[in-house]
């Protein structure tokens, strides 16, 4: 038997939860966010670029036995990610620029020191191999699956 392990960084898609759920909900509200000058880096995944890996997997005899790391291959701010988010939902972009040595200052002062980490620490995956040893690249690019991340939601 054959063992294939697939480690992916954030999923999102249409029905997705958690973290990325809240983002849907906080951008259609409009509120101005103090998260413009945030330049981390954070790769994601879409639903659907996963399954096609994964099916990917289950034909390709190069991947037996191998362990692969999946993402998009675009990486993106937390900034850039709710810019991308608004656009493609149909919204406005409302983030402002507030230092971020303030805003950590902030979210330590009313104990969030955590929430402010996941806003602002960068968190990336080199999928190199994973594009090599299976000749495979993300057949969605991330505006397309943003946007279907609003489906249902208007």
């Amino acid at each position: 038997m054959d063992l294939v392990v697939i480690r992916p960084p954030l999923v999102y898609g249409k029905n997705v939860r958690g973290n990325f759920a809240k983002l849907l909900k906080l951008v259609p509200l409009q509120l101005p966010l103090p998260l413009k000058f945030i330049t981390n880096k954070r790769s994601l995944v879409a639903l659907d670029n996963l399954v096609d890996l994964i099916v990917c997997c289950l034909s390709n005899p190069k991947a037996a036995n191998q362990t692969f790391l999946v993402s998009d291959d675009f990486d993106l701010s937390t900034s850039d990610l709710l810019a991308v988010l608004a656009r493609t939902g149909g919204y406005k972009s409302r983030l402002i620029g507030i230092p971020n040595w303030l805003l950590k200052v902030f979210f330590r002062a009313i104990g969030k020191l955590g929430v402010y980490r996941r806003l602002s620490d960068s968190m990336q995956v080199d999928m190199t191999f994973t594009k090599k040893q299976l000749d495979w690249a993300p057949p969605i690019a991330v505006d397309v699956a943003m946007q279907r991340c609003w489906s249902k939601r208007h």
